[in-house]
């Protein structure tokens, strides 16, 4: 063969290659259109390997990527389109930065995405809502709520009430609704008179009623003023013991992620709820956040999540509620430490005292063990003492110091729970009091908290001498 006729057939060769590629491409830039993202992506990944320097080869793969789960692989490629000013790539590097919590650079490519836009004339409204929920994240970032969770369990989310070992001062939660992966639930107060539930309306929009008890059955459900006009799709409700503040999750344009967890208070005087605010970090992240519950006798807390979670499992987190809110200082704070502390990707980052831990745990023990009745004849108590050993019987001490002193610790647990039942009369009794009625009753409910305080800081404090005692060699 001359080399004329060799040069003839790579050219011949060339254009058919070419032209299989054009249609390639073609088929690609459909599927991508379509949102078959799965199918275009390795077509993408093809060409871009081909040519590294393309822009928009790598857009198009590092998108594809993104739309699959793949955001860390795709973000480079998105990354070095955006600095060859494609339009799109800005939006998904800030969708991108979103995810990782890097909100102000998230902001600055949203910012470059929305110029462009105004440049071409093209519409910017789905990036102004963007916008918003991009600000809010900064703002939040900014106010982390300094909480410390002592643990955490992986389960089916049909089944994550399982898990919330609540004690019965602090009401009850279950599932009304089971319809696949969605779930509806209601909470009944400790009295057992005061239901809250989620249903849905005449337009199927999920909304927060209340029924009441009257003499053998509920009232008619009334939805609740005041919240469901504010957010969407409200489920998840849990009232504190004080009758006022409620917790629940709802989507919204501006949540964070889907399902947002939301406070809100009674407004007695209106009889309706005051505006709700979001909870912020770390309750809520860029996923799903849901069914907060605090059980104040017990001072622990419970809320579900399935952030870093497969399809329909949760992460339940057991916290210690604080009394008032602490936020962690970021501006003092290594950033990349405060997105974990947001995240709760790593949570022994939160907990800062091992003897809190360990008292914090002891009560989730002894909650968990009351509400067994199979257990509760097995075992006489439940002593934690390190992550290693755990008492649930007086034969398990070694020490007889260690057993005078959880003896006499026992005596102080009863004498607080005593105490805690008084002060609880005493403090429903002031609610529902005149002004000269309360002023009677405050200095009792004053010295009822000191004495409970100090009770509380006593058994602790023997709690501890027990554990030194018993880890002595």
């Amino acid at each position: 063969m001359t080399k004329l006729k060799i040069k003839m057939a790579a050219i011949v060769l060339s254009m058919i290659a070419t032209g299989i590629n054009a249609q390639t491409l073609s088929q690609a830039q459909r599927w991508f259109t379509q949102g078959e993202f799965e199918k275009a992506k390795p077509v993408f990944k093809k060409l871009v390997k081909q040519s590294p320097s393309n822009a928009s080869y790598n857009f198009w793969y590092g998108a594809c990527c993104y739309e699959t789960g793949e955001m860390m692989e795709g973000l480079p490629y998105l990354e070095k389109s955006a600095a060859r000013k494609v339009i799109n790539a800005y939006l998904y590097v800030s969708k991108a930065y979103y995810d990782l919590y890097r909100y102000e650079d998230a902001i600055e490519n949203l910012e470059q995405h929305i110029y462009w836009l105004e440049k071409k004339n093209r519409s910017t409204k789905e990036a102004e809502e963007l916008m918003t929920k991009y600000r809010k994240g900064e703002r939040l970032i900014r106010s982390v709520e300094n909480i410390t969770v002592i643990d955490s369990f992986v389960v089916d989310k049909q089944n994550l009430l399982d898990v919330y070992k609540l004690g019965s001062q602090a009401g009850s939660i279950e599932i009304t609704e089971a319809e696949g992966d969605d779930i509806a639930t209601e909470f009944v107060n400790e009295m057992g008179d005061k239901k809250i539930v989620s249903a849905k309306d005449e337009n199927g929009n999920k909304k927060l009623y209340a029924s009441v008890k009257l003499i053998d059955k509920w009232s008619k459900p009334q939805k609740l003023r005041g919240i469901n006009e504010e957010v969407t799709e409200l489920n998840f409700p849990f009232l504190e013991s004080d009758g006022t503040t409620l917790y629940f999750a709802a989507k919204s344009d501006d949540n964070l992620g889907g399902y947002d967890i939301y406070i809100t208070r009674a407004d007695s005087d209106e009889n309706s709820y005051f505006k709700p605010d979001d909870l912020g970090y770390p309750f809520n992240s860029v996923y799903n956040d849901y069914m907060l519950a605090i059980d104040e006798y017990n001072q622990l807390g419970w809320f579900a999540s399935d952030r870093f979670q497969p399809e329909g499992k949760v992460c339940v987190y057991v916290f210690i509620p604080n009394e008032t809110k602490r936020t962690y200082n970021y501006d003092e704070m290594d950033k990349a430490k405060m997105i974990s502390l947001a995240k709760l990707d790593n949570i022994s980052l939160t907990q800062n005292d091992k003897n809190e831990i360990i008292y914090a745990k002891q009560r989730l023990a002894k909650v968990s063990y009351g509400s067994g009745k199979k257990r509760k004849k097995e075992n006489d108590f439940i002593f934690i003492v390190n992550d290693n050993r755990i008492y649930t019987s007086m034969k398990h001490f070694s020490k007889a110091e260690s057993k005078k002193m959880f003896q006499e610790m026992t005596n102080m647990q009863n004498d607080l729970e005593t105490l805690e039942k008084e002060l609880e009369i005493l403090r429903k009794k002031y609610i529902k009091a005149n002004s000269s009625a309360k002023e009677a009753i405050k200095p009792g409910i004053l010295d009822k908290e000191r004495r409970v305080e100090n009770l509380r800081t006593e058994i602790e404090n023997t709690a501890n001498k027990i554990r030194n005692t018993e880890l002595k060699q």
